[in-house]
């Protein structure tokens, strides 16, 4: 497709997870000749600068730092209408002298929806998550309205709609219904994808080569190679890679990459045998290439990015969606769910070696690989959004 060169705007939230599912789709969009800047916390500037996009540097509240939300799923609301509030003057500040032709935003990035609909301009929505289908709002959010709090958050929301200049004012369709959007998640990890909205397109995992990140190489010698990663938020959990340690140290035949994240010490995991090495981040997308199994903590991400990668999981879950995107990869027949209490070392081989010996479990992660990659990906994602600036 061809077409002018615009200015499209992204705005998006610091969490690393909402960060890296879109990257490649800015770097495309760069690649293509379109001037494009990227509204975000100076704490991902450096994520954002690889792309070629031109980062525009907006102040967040949210906890991401830390990563230590708070447990009332109200007051995790809250936080992001917060956000959007504090945000929008800084986002008014550059785009109401230079506005977008285009306004892309991360689901979390309210503000940005506020701003494109007060100046009038296109706006698609780039979720690294599932979607609203229909019947979500008394199936997913109706529960949560029933809680303490609910009431006073919601008023707090459509008061704000009322004078921040968004053309939206019923708060469920604001923050649940974009006029377009893109996900960016393999369509089989979707709840009732027969009944999402029209205007949402599947394009799945937008992966590129996240070459910036670094490289990874199996060792010679090693027959298979396992990644142990619980993302990059709830990784405060010792006893757990212990437990990985235990499991898979010396275990015939295979090599263990395995995450810690920033808030474990590695001292506290003990002697690590040879085969099993151990960092506080890794290349993921570099890793699960050459691998043969997965541990993960079933964020979205490392969902599609194991599905792309047609492996087998076992599915560990720490918060929020991860516990639906784990029973949905058991559905699937890709994977086996291990809650952390139950995550054993002789569990946790056991578990792995049942994976790899199932036919049908490799014949159906072949399935979902072809599947997911034939969504198109970056290129389809930047197609559609060029096709938005007609």
């Amino acid at each position: 497709m061809s077409h002018r060169r615009a200015h499209i705007a992204m705005a998006g939230i610091p969490a690393v997870s909402h960060v890296l599912p879109s990257l490649d789709v800015i770097r495309e969009l760069v690649d293509r000749g379109h001037r494009v800047t990227y509204a975000n916390d100076p704490a991902v500037a450096g994520l954002v600068s690889a792309t070629g996009a031109e980062f525009v540097p907006v102040t967040s509240t949210l906890p991401v730092a830390d990563n230590r939300w708070p447990e009332d799923p109200i007051a995790v609301m809250e936080l992001f209408l917060d956000e959007a509030v504090q945000a929008l003057p800084q986002l008014r500040a550059v785009h109401d002298a230079d506005p977008a032709d285009l306004y892309l935003y991360d689901i979390g990035a309210y503000a940005a929806r506020a701003l494109a609909e007060r100046q009038g301009r296109p706006l698609v929505q780039l979720s690294p998550t599932f979607v609203f289908w229909e019947g979500a709002d008394t199936e997913l959010t109706g529960p949560l309205k029933q809680l303490p709090g609910y009431a006073g958050f919601e008023a707090k929301f459509a008061q704000w709609l009322a004078s921040c200049g968004a053309t939206t004012k019923e708060v469920d369709r604001f923050s649940g219904r974009p006029p377009r959007a893109l996900a960016l998640i393999p369509e089989a990890m979707q709840p009732h994808a027969g009944r999402v909205d029209r205007q949402v397109s599947f394009v799945g995992p937008c992966l590129g080569q996240r070459a910036e990140q670094g490289e990874w190489r199996r060792p010679a010698g090693a027959e298979r190679v396992l990644l142990v990663s619980l993302g990059s938020a709830a990784t405060r959990q010792p006893e757990f890679y212990r437990q990985c340690v235990a499991a898979f140290g010396g275990l015939d035949g295979w090599h263990v990459v395995l995450q810690i994240g920033k808030y474990v010490d590695p001292a506290v995991l003990g002697t690590v045998p040879s085969n099993v090495e151990v960092h506080s981040w890794v290349p993921q997308l570099a890793v699960l290439a050459q691998a043969d199994a997965f541990v993960t903590h079933a964020g979205m991400g490392s969902c599609g990015e194991g599905l792309h990668h047609g492996l087998p999981m076992i599915a560990v879950p720490q918060a929020a969606e991860q516990f639906l995107n784990a029973d949905r990869l058991v559905e699937l027949g890709v994977a086996r769910r291990v809650n952390t209490a139950e995550a054993t070392a002789e569990v946790l081989r056991t578990t792995l070696l049942e994976l790899v010996s199932d036919g049908e479990v490799a014949k159906r992660a072949a399935e979902l690989r072809d599947r997911t990659r034939a969504l198109g990906g970056t290129s389809r994602a930047a197609d559609l959004i060029e096709a938005e600036l007609r």
